[in-house]
């Protein structure tokens, strides 16, 4: 009669003791990744519970968090040495989480090892899903043999519920015919507020120095930073939509292209003359300026994909919005004479971090979280 009376005990206790909390790593401790930082300390004073920060990563090492998060984010984002060009990566324990907070390349061709481990993944970095087409489909591949989830909410729209939507209608059995949006921050702050009149080298120079752009302006203007985006949203509505297929008229000519770093600056003034021209055109037009992302999914299968400033009617879905919002229209079966538009912020780390903390609550086990 002992043995009956105890070994119940023994096995209610046993798994209890075993089980180990997931823990998160972050690699990318920059803006993004501080205001992560910051978030989930927020959060956490105000009781609920977030799986433990449990390192710091970026490229120059890694450092273990104690109590003290703020004090390890200075520790590592002091670390002496010049930055590496590879990343100081952790090795987690399967059902932990990795949070990638950067830009890098190295650190997204680890995203399919990590799930595959039974690692989950939570990333703005979008050269996961919207680089290459056959590592995007090693992502998802390895979701299915690990059991894992890949959280990237934060790589388009700064967590607007652009994704989620997408897949959710192509789960529930709608075809999706297009897409269109504004999907840069940074580009759409500089459309709405160009005139015409004022040179738009000024506004590229006023939205750098606070934060919209990219420090080399470039970036942004290139466009592909935006087709990134576009290949996120195919691929999220089922289309093997390759790199090389998305078409991208970029702002930046020649003469600023092939400036040096320390010149660029200087050469901004070459998108002043083109840019009146277009903004003229699209004036008498009784039109707007807007930086556009578009895919069009045919009947027989094939993808036509765009990037590039498009000047569209006053009242044309896209030209809503203000400042740095995104603004997105979903064609499909069940929106096809009225699109489902989606419009937010999107730009800035703030939200950007908060998407990237919502998708680590998302994946948590619910017995891991409480309101305190």
């Amino acid at each position: 009669m002992s043995r009956v009376a105890v070994e119940p005990a023994f096995i209610a206790a046993a798994p209890a003791a075993a089980i180990r909390r997931p823990q998160l790593s972050l690699v990318g401790t920059g803006t993004v990744g501080s205001a992560f930082v910051a978030r989930w300390q927020q959060l956490t004073q105000r009781g609920l519970v977030l799986p433990r920060l449990a390192a710091l990563a970026n490229s120059r090492g890694m450092v273990a968090c104690g109590e003290d998060t703020a004090d390890a984010l200075r520790t590592v984002n002091l670390a002496a040495g010049k930055a590496l060009t590879g990343f100081a990566l952790p090795h987690p324990h399967p059902g932990d989480i990795i949070v990638d907070a950067t830009a890098s390349d190295v650190v997204a061709s680890q995203h399919a090892q990590w799930l595959a481990r039974g690692v989950h993944v939570v990333t703005a970095n979008k050269l996961g899903h919207g680089a290459d087409l056959l590592r995007a489909q090693s992502i998802t591949r390895a979701q299915r043999e690990g059991g894992t989830r890949y959280g990237d909410a934060a790589t388009v729209g700064a967590g607007l519920p652009l994704l989620r939507s997408i897949r959710e209608l192509v789960a529930g059995g709608d075809r999706i015919h297009a897409v269109e949006g504004v999907l840069s921050g940074s580009l759409a702050w500089l459309f709405d507020r160009y005139d015409g009149m004022r040179p738009f080298s000024g506004f590229v120079r006023e939205a750098r120095d606070a934060g919209y752009t990219e420090p080399d302006p470039r970036l942004d203007l290139s466009g592909e930073d935006v087709r990134r985006k576009l290949l996120i949203l195919a691929r999220a509505a089922g289309l093997a939509l390759e790199a090389h297929e998305v078409v991208v008229d970029s702002l930046v000519p020649d003469k600023l292209a092939q400036a040096e770093d320390a010149d660029v600056d200087a050469r901004l003034a070459a998108l002043d003359a083109p840019l009146r021209e277009r903004f003229k055109a699209a004036w008498r037009d009784a039109a707007r300026l807007r930086f556009v992302g578009r895919f069009d999914a045919g009947h027989d299968a094939a993808c036509r994909a765009s990037v590039g400033l498009r000047a569209l009617p006053a009242g044309h879905a896209l030209c809503g919005g203000s400042g740095t919002d995104n603004r997105v229209a979903i064609f499909s079966d069940r929106y096809r004479k009225q699109p489902l538009v989606i419009q937010g912020p999107g730009a800035g780390a703030e939200v950007t971090a908060a998407a990237l903390v919502d998708d680590v609550l998302r994946i948590a086990p619910a017995g891991d979280r409480s309101n305190g």
